[in-house]
């Protein structure tokens, strides 16, 4: 199936310098967001403390649960609505696990004691230690971290170094875009967010593999043509495949953060950000870095030259 045909001649190396302005634009206000928020928000699994959904029979908001569960004195208790539509509420505190013992069970007391009892069910309760938390968020930096080195390596030996480069600089763009657009959303960082910076990553790198691919195929049975003109005609030939795979992806991820449900809510949101980001970032990034590394060779090379 081909949806756009095979001859046609999109100019995306014409346009690579405003794809590089409206690249740093995202990036530098992701950044603002989070210099400004003293960093990422961290979910419960990063942060420890514990977490505890809750479901009510009535209709309520989450002053009144509060005002319900002042005797407990839970320190830095934070009540948000789980899912929009739904008395689902959640509950989190920065107690240490610890201090946490039998706190479900103090709450649902509380709970019931203001709205009646069976009109409160407790549905799930988490409990992370603060050392916990800290260790598993710095696995989970260094599960992104090591999964780039083994990219670098893998392209490394399948094509160049150059293209090795190139797949790198376009993976931290999309993962530094998505992490901001967490930042601006106030939305939670935790274990299924870097699970979904993991899937990224893989999905960025499978895209920006088929165009590479291409581009070597042609400089072989293009090699008269100049060097950006290889590139845009790869691109080119590969966009009826790419506009395929990341419309049908994204038709499925949008799907399950419309139909989902709270759960997955926040990992489908990263995958449908991190989606576009990544087809965007096969296009206008990974490809034009092949044209600055080969700019910068030949600079050298004329320099060395007039040097002699």
């Amino acid at each position: 199936m081909e949806i756009i045909k095979h001859d046609i001649n999109i100019n995306f190396v014409g346009r690579r310098k405003l794809a590089l302005i409206f690249s740093l634009l995202l990036i530098l206000v992701g950044m603002v967001s989070l210099i400004a928020k003293g960093g990422p928000k961290y979910g419960i699994d990063f942060s420890g403390g514990t977490l505890i959904q809750v479901k009510f029979a009535e209709a309520t908001n989450a002053a009144e649960i509060k005002k319900a569960l002042k005797g407990l004195e839970l320190k830095g208790l934070l009540v948000q609505k789980f899912e929009e539509g739904s008395q689902e509420f959640l509950l989190r505190a920065q107690e240490t696990s610890s201090e946490l013992e039998g706190v479900a069970q103090q709450v649902g007391t509380h709970l019931q004691a203001s709205y009646g009892e069976g009109a409160v069910e407790i549905r799930r309760v988490e409990m992370v230690g603060p050392q916990v938390g800290k260790d598993l968020r710095k696995k989970g930096l260094m599960a992104i971290v090591f999964a780039m080195v083994g990219v670098l390596i893998y392209i490394t030996i399948r094509f160049e170094f150059r293209f090795a480069v190139g797949a790198i600089v376009a993976l931290a763009h999309d993962v530094l875009i998505t992490l901001g657009v967490f930042s601006l959303f106030n939305k939670e960082i935790d274990l299924p967010i870097i699970a979904a910076f993991l899937a990224i990553v893989g999905y960025s790198l499978n895209d920006t593999i088929i165009v590479y691919d291409r581009i070597r195929e042609n400089s072989g049975t293009k090699s008269k043509e100049e060097f950006p003109a290889i590139i845009n005609s790869s691109i080119n030939e590969t966009m009826s495949r790419t506009i395929l795979t990341s419309g049908t992806t994204l038709l499925v991820v949008l799907a399950l953060f419309l139909f989902g449900g709270g759960v997955i809510h926040n990992f489908a949101f990263a995958l449908l950000i991190g989606i576009g980001v990544g087809t965007y970032s096969s296009i206008f990034v990974a490809s034009p870095i092949l044209l600055l590394w080969d700019d910068l060779k030949r600079r050298r090379h004329a320099g060395a030259e007039k040097a002699t």
